[in-house]
């Protein structure tokens, strides 16, 4: 008897209409066959979830097991597999010789189908050697069957019973090795060659000596044994190995995909000859390109990617052909091949891979397909990338994106400005082209965050005289008329005018002078005209485009555009010889900027002007007008802000740096006792064989480090009180998507509890797996009891429940346990995105939790590390943005769970005069759940914090 049961999957089985007993005992002896099938599909429900019903199973064997029909005999087979079939002492039941002898009559069956099915049930209850070994003889003869299905069967039926029972098939091998020799169906062949190399390898060896040639002419199935059977012989020492490189060669040909890819992998495990490598690499890129499963293209490019790491120089020439992967649909596999096309890229291959990318570029702008702005947008991060890289290739690519900066997809357009800035600030031969081709792009123009990073390239990097007078004459025409408010005002009155019949096109008239006081207190005569209203509809919707944003609202870019105008007019002024036209210059950028407020603090603006945006400006004014004679203000903004953006491209290349460095070195720690090993004495290493029972054991979780006793008490939670009849504690233990209970249960009083069952609830994205047990404890007596509960979202979750037992005179007792609140910190893993990547979620995300600061510390550094290590979220703010002394202090943070939610939380604070921090953390997500259970979690991490002593 196994000393542990089999697990079975809990299926959903519906309590309100469960029949009872004898119900079910007249279905299965009076009722029709499909009364019959629904009972013993009830009965099958009710075993797996832990409520068998044996009183059935002699009705089951008297009414069920003699029906000839197909349905009834495969659902009888899911029932012999879940009943038990021990009884209280661990002895077989009597019943079973019945379910023995019926099982021998079905391996007889004139019908091949109830034979395979019968052997194929076998393998199920493969432990249970007391019920296989009558049934061997007749196994064994089935090999010998006429029909190719049942012999397939068979030896598998075998192979399973052999690795549970060896005793009970003593001669496998020479038997596998018969059949092998006598057998002509490929599929069998297979299954009795994968048999025989797992119980005797030298001589599945013996038989593909024999078949060496006719290998590239098998099946598919049986060309995949064949490399498995390379693979198992190759992990020992063996003489065949020339001839196995020479069968993967060959099968790298072959018509299946499935055995390329198996025969590329095993190769490049057995040799490392330049040549092989470079074999199979070509192999996986044809596949990559061919296949047409997503899923299957990603895992052929992990491999290629693995490969490219360990054989850098060998693939190179194949970067064209990865490159051909671009044109599948799916943008996981175009991230991972280009991510790929970076790593291989070289001085040598730069050009080339520049010019198909453009191509491509051009072919998302010409032809509309399906995620073609992503797409795009993927493209031109990835021509940044090799264009910083290599310098040489930067000046054929930087004209040609420019020509997206007017793209509708705002993303690609905003990657290009990225781009572009990070340009001209490494490669200063390529400003003055590149500025001017900003210039004469600025009028297609029309997102506010492509005109401010335009707007602030041009402000830095426009040097020369001619070249700013250009800038200023541009921006003219984007601003359109100044002043903007008199402009507007002109408009809105020539529209009200009641039109009168004339030709199109034509000045209805012209009104009477009336006066109008100016700004400066003087009197002026105005003449307004009136054209036809569709004219005027037209000039409403042909505004610049940098005006229409103004009057937008977008007043940030009006800042901006500020700063730029102040760059520029210092610039001017130091280059210029000319006082006049210098003074010309200066007025009309300081009206520009005064026009803006003023259209900012009217009507014709859909939102008033921020505070923000009106003091930056009023400080740009303030500077332009005190040009002379405070020059330490003029170096802030000439030379300041540049060198701040050259510290932070430096500070991102230093951090890219260290992180390549982690990766390329690996420290290996060797401990006091560990075996040294010599490399000189060892053979050259070839690429690492895949190690399926390594990655089984990975999977299964059964190589993970145990936890030490004192983490495993800090998880013990106490679910009733000392003085309670029954004590309970719980070990809470989390396992991936599952929450492990380990319930401890202790018999407080003197007299015996039966019947007692520890029932349990949840709160919250929760789910129980086991339904509950009855025990009987012992007076003073321990009980142990484990609980499983599922996981499906990352969301602060709450067990709680009861236990119930029979006290005297059958009343029933109950204990009220104390509730088990789930940290969802251990769901949260620290994670690292873009910039732009954050704020397009934080853009997405609907759901937000502003939590207010309120604690004792007095250092923002201190408070933000102290959110992150109460988070698990990581810091994306670079150091260099928060380097200085400053009571201010802005982060971005982020982190993701385990069931891939993302989590995104901004922290903006400052210390006030006495010391004390003030400010709020704003956190947003997908679902509600994780927004609040973060935003409880630092609530309560601020109560706990300790002040700095």
């Amino acid at each position: 008897m196994p000393t542990e049961g089999p697990c079975y999957t809990v299926v959903f089985e519906d309590n309100t209409e469960t029949p009872s007993t004898q119900e079910l005992r007249s279905a299965l002896e009076k009722g029709s066959d499909e009364d019959k099938l629904e009972a013993l599909r009830k009965i099958i429900v009710a075993t797996i979830n832990g409520n068998p019903q044996p009183t059935l199973l002699m009705a089951i064997i008297q009414y069920i097991m003699p029906s000839k029909n197909k349905q009834l005999k495969k659902l009888l087979h899911f029932y012999w597999e879940v009943c038990p079939k021990y009884d209280e002492n661990g002895k077989l039941k009597q019943e079973m010789i019945l379910v023995v002898n019926a099982i021998r009559n079905d391996l007889q069956h004139p019908n091949e189908y109830i034979r395979g099915a019968t052997l194929r049930f076998l393998q199920k209850i493969s432990r249970d050697a007391e019920l296989l070994e009558p049934l061997i003889p007749t196994l064994r003869a089935n090999l010998e069957h006429r029909h190719s299905y049942v012999r397939r069967a068979a030896v598998f039926a075998l192979h399973t019973v052999h690795r549970e029972h060896a005793s009970l098939v003593p001669d496998a091998a020479e038997l596998m090795q018969t059949f092998l020799a006598a057998e002509s169906d490929a599929s069998c062949k297979r299954n009795a060659l994968v048999f025989l190399a797992n119980v005797a390898l030298p001589r599945a060896v013996e038989w593909l000596r024999g078949v060496w040639d006719g290998i590239v002419s098998m099946d598919e199935g049986l060309q995949m044994a064949v490399v498995e059977v390379a693979r198992m012989d190759c992990a020992r020492e063996t003489t065949h190995r020339p001839k196995y490189i020479r069968v993967m060669f060959e099968l790298l040909g072959a018509t299946s995909h499935a055995v390329k890819y198996e025969a590329a992998t095993t190769l490049t495990t057995l040799t490392q000859n330049a040549a092989a490598v470079k074999a199979a690499a070509s192999c996986l890129v044809t596949l990559a390109i061919k296949e047409s499963d997503n899923n299957v293209k990603l895992i052929v490019l992990d491999r290629l990617d693995a490969l490219r790491e360990r054989h850098r120089r060998i693939l190179d020439s194949l970067i064209m052909d990865i490159l051909q992967v671009l044109s599948s649909a799916d943008m996981e596999v175009r991230r991972k091949a280009m991510s790929i096309v970076l790593n291989m890229t070289s001085g040598r291959n730069a050009e080339d891979v520049v010019l198909f990318l453009k191509k491509q570029l051009l072919r998302t702008q010409e032809q509309d397909f399906d995620k073609a702005s992503e797409y795009r947008q993927l493209l031109i991060q990835s021509i940044h990338v090799l264009a910083i890289r290599f310098p040489e290739v930067a000046a054929s690519v930087v004209h040609a994106l420019m020509d997206f900066l007017s793209d509708s997809n705002n993303p690609s357009a905003l990657d290009v400005v990225a781009f572009v800035r990070e340009v001209v600030e490494k490669f200063p031969a390529l400003r003055p082209a590149i500025t001017e081709k900003l210039t004469n792009t600025l009028m297609n123009m029309r997102s506010g965050k492509v005109f401010r990073g335009v707007l602030w390239i041009l402000g830095e990097y426009v040097e020369e005289l001619d070249a700013i007078e250009m800038v200023l004459g541009e921006i003219r025409r984007i601003i359109g008329e100044i002043p903007i408010l008199a402009a507007e005002l002109r408009d809105e009155e020539g529209s009200s005018q009641i039109d009168e019949p004339h030709d199109e096109g034509n000045v209805s008239g012209t009104g009477t002078g009336r006066p109008r006081v100016l700004a400066d207190g003087t009197y002026a005569t105005e003449t307004a005209y009136s054209v036809t209203s569709t004219r005027t509809e037209s000039s409403k919707t042909t505004k610049p485009p940098l005006r229409a944003l103004i009057l937008g609202g977008d007043f940030f870019t009006g800042a901006v555009l500020a700063a730029a105008l102040t760059k520029l007019v210092l610039r001017h002024d130091k280059l210029t010889s000319d006082k006049s036209k210098a003074n010309s210059v200066r007025a009309e950028a300081m009206l520009t900027m005064t026009s803006i407020i003023r259209v900012g603090q009217s009507k014709f603006v859909t939102v008033p002007i921020d505070e923000d945006s009106n003091e930056r400006i009023l400080g740009c004014i303030q500077s332009l007008s005190e040009l002379h004679d405070r020059r330490e203000v003029n170096e802030i903004f000439l030379e300041d802000s540049r060198a701040a953006y050259a510290q932070m491209l430096g500070a991102q290349e230093k951090r890219a740096a260290e992180k390549k460095a982690a990766e390329t070195v690996k420290e290996n720690v060797i401990q006091v006792d560990d075996l040294l090993t010599f490399r000189q004495f060892s053979k050259k290493s070839v690429d690492e064989a895949v190690d399926y029972v390594e990655d089984l054991g990975k999977a299964t979780g059964a190589g993970e480090v145990l936890e030490d006793f004192i983490s495993n008490l800090s998880r013990i939670s106490q679910l009733t009180g000392f003085s309670d009849p029954v004590y309970a504690e719980a070990y809470v233990k989390m396992h991936g998507f599952d929450i492990l209970l380990d319930v401890l249960l202790v018999n407080q009083t003197p007299n015996t509890l039966q019947n007692l069952c520890l029932d349990f609830a949840t709160l919250g994205d929760l789910k129980l797996v086991e339904r509950p047990t009855v025990y009987t404890i012992a007076p003073h007596g321990f009980q142990s009891i484990k609980a499983t509960i599922k996981v499906s979202s990352t969301e602060t979750g709450v067990i709680f429940g009861s236990i119930l037992w029979d006290g005297p005179n059958l009343t029933e007792c109950c204990v009220i346990l104390n509730d088990i609140h789930i940290d969802i910190m251990d769901y949260i893993k620290p994670a690292y995105c873009s910039e732009t990547q954050f704020r397009s979620m934080w853009t997405e995300f609907e759901w937000e939790n502003r939590v207010n600061v309120s604690t004792k510390m007095t250092d923002t550094r201190e408070y933000l590390k102290h959110v992150m290590k109460s988070t698990n979220m990581s810091c994306l703010t670079p150091e260099g943005a928060m380097s200085g002394d400053c009571d201010f202090l802005s982060a971005n943070l982020y982190a993701r769970s385990l069931f891939g939610e993302d989590a995104l939380a901004n922290l903006s604070i400052e210390n006030t005069e006495t010391g004390a921090i003030v400010g709020h953390v704003r956190i947003r997500s997908k679902t509600q759940g994780i927004a609040l259970s973060l935003g409880d979690r630092i609530t309560m991490s601020q109560r706990d914090a300790k002040p700095p002593l």
